[in-house]
């Protein structure tokens, strides 16, 4: 039998709530905490240039808290060297490489790698040979898998914003676009991952795609948490992606 798809918990939200009155709470170093009691099998946590909500102390304590739980932490980040520096300082499990742009609200698409190679690929480069894993989160497109498999990325998440947002054939036409990804992905050797915009039922969806094995999710989650607690979201996460595979 398969082992169960991973969940990783993003907590940036935490943050966001926090940063909106200044202080320490709510704490979302707490909430990687209470994520990985209820379940989560790692946290992800994005420290954006203008640290509008994760900021680097917030960093260095995740990076001590998944050290002493022994669960990963997933750092995305923007590709530049400031970043660079930063993951190579706190050595997370994984760096997961992300577009950024200050306008945008949440991030609003995947990187663009391919015709990027000579900027993406160094920071690929050393932060593998760091021994830590490298991600790119990128749209479900065979040129944007086929790019960072040519980078030397281990892993790719596709970004699946655009399925939740769609509905009928649209949203079934999109379905097939990340599932004919996952499947080249996979044949190029690199791990298959998802995330953005998830709730219950898109999550239980991209599971019927075989080759997923981690979800990331953080918004909802954070959301669901304000009317029914952070441990009872991700406990029912949880059984919907058990019940979908």
């Amino acid at each position: 039998m398969a082992d169960p798809v991973r969940l990783g918990v993003n907590i940036d939200h935490v943050a966001t709530v926090r940063n909106a009155r200044g202080g320490a709470h709510p704490d979302p170093v707490r909430a990687a905490r209470e994520a990985l009691a209820a379940g989560a099998d790692g946290i992800t946590a994005h420290l954006r240039e203008d640290r509008r909500h994760i900021t680097d102390a917030d960093i260095a304590a995740l990076s001590l808290l998944c050290a002493e739980a022994g669960k990963p932490l997933n750092l995305e980040m923007a590709v530049t060297e400031e970043m660079l520096a930063i993951a190579l300082r706190h050595q997370p499990h994984a760096a997961c490489l992300v577009p950024e742009r200050r306008e945008e609200v949440t991030t609003e698409g995947g990187l663009a790698v391919a015709g990027h190679d000579a900027r993406i690929g160094p920071v690929v480069k050393a932060l593998a040979e760091a021994g830590i894993r490298v991600s790119l989160f990128i749209e479900p497109s065979l040129e944007q898998v086929q790019a960072a498999a040519e980078v030397g990325a281990q892993v790719v998440e596709f970004h699946t914003g655009r399925y939740c947002h769609l509905s009928g054939d649209a949203r079934t036409a999109e379905f097939e676009r990340l599932r004919d990804a996952a499947r080249r992905a996979a044949d190029l050797g690199l791990e298959v991952h998802a995330g953005h915009g998830l709730d219950y039922v898109t999550a239980a969806d991209m599971l019927a795609i075989a080759e997923v094995r981690e979800l990331n999710i953080g918004h909802f989650l954070i959301g669901e948490a304000v009317f029914v607690g952070l441990t009872a979201a991700i406990h029912r996460m949880r059984a919907a992606m058990d019940a979908a595979r």
